[in-house]
């Protein structure tokens, strides 16, 4: 018997919840292999897109570049700037003997999957790290409690997209997406993250659970639009079929790439811990 996609969509949820949850609750290595395998198939997911506009990213110095960024998010080896310069001397010098159609959209497509993976992921895994000592189980918590909220944020916009939805918000990029969508996601966030401020993250404060929810109900929903801008340049549908009825680990993971930046910068500029 042939699942149809949605009940392919609620087993593969079943599976990766607890592997996800476990991950970020255990922290340490396990958080750090997991987020590796999100960046590795990240950028091999973006290196496709560049491929269908005929860009050709530099695998070798792109894949280490991406896992050293995320590594040394852990182990704190030497400063980003180090791996960054290293990383563009590296990559231009190899380019020079390619010889490979366009050497500008080899080396922006190479620096821009860098970046776009390599450095958001990276602040995933220094988000989970941000507390330290006897505290160290909050990273876990906040990084659950944004999750759920982005989740949340998502099935909002969607069923209220679906219902209510009238006015498009950004239909060059993705037509199907609402004003009134986005407003529910909206809202759906920062009431997911009080929520959560209640169950698992009291540690925070009411003001600062309203403006995570408010930065994963803004900044999550543009991490979205974002790579449906890459993918409809690139003219695909998902990053990838990687994920049974969930389409790529970009697909997935857009949100988050965009919110754990945010969220990280917040906590260690204006929560004190």
């Amino acid at each position: 018997m042939k699942l149809n996609n949605t009940a392919v969509r609620i087993i593969v949820s079943l599976i990766a919840i607890p592997v996800i949850l476990f991950a970020a609750i255990a922290g340490n290595g396990y958080f750090l292999a997991f987020t590796l395998i999100l960046a590795v198939l990240g950028y091999s997911e973006f290196i496709e897109f560049a491929r269908k506009k005929s860009s050709f990213s530099l695998a070798v110095t792109g894949y280490t570049t991406v896992i050293a960024l995320v590594a040394n998010a852990y182990f704190h080896a030497v400063d980003y700037y180090v791996i960054i310069l290293i990383s563009v001397i590296v990559t231009m010098l190899v380019e020079l003997f390619r010889n490979k159609h366009s050497a500008i959209n080899n080396l922006g497509a190479s620096f821009l999957g860098i970046f776009y993976v390599g450095i958001l992921f990276s602040s995933l895994v220094e988000l989970r790290q941000v507390y330290g000592g006897m505290e160290y189980e909050r990273g876990g918590y906040l990084v659950i409690a944004i999750l759920a909220t982005i989740w949340v944020c998502d099935s909002a916009a969607f069923f209220g997209g679906t219902a209510l939805g009238k006015h498009r918000l950004f239909p060059r990029v993705s037509p199907k997406k609402s004003w009134e969508g986005a407003v529910f996601g909206f809202v759906f966030a920062i009431l997911t993250m009080i929520a959560a401020k209640n169950l698992i993250v009291g540690f925070l404060s009411t003001q600062d659970a309203v403006i995570i929810g408010a930065i994963a109900g803004t900044i999550g929903q543009m991490g979205d639009l974002v790579e449906s801008l890459l993918k409809r340049d690139a003219g695909i549908k998902d990053s990838s079929n990687l994920i049974p009825g969930h389409g790529g680990m970009l697909d997935r993971f857009d949100s988050l790439m965009f919110v754990a930046p945010v969220v990280l910068l917040y906590v260690k500029f204006f929560i004190s811990k």
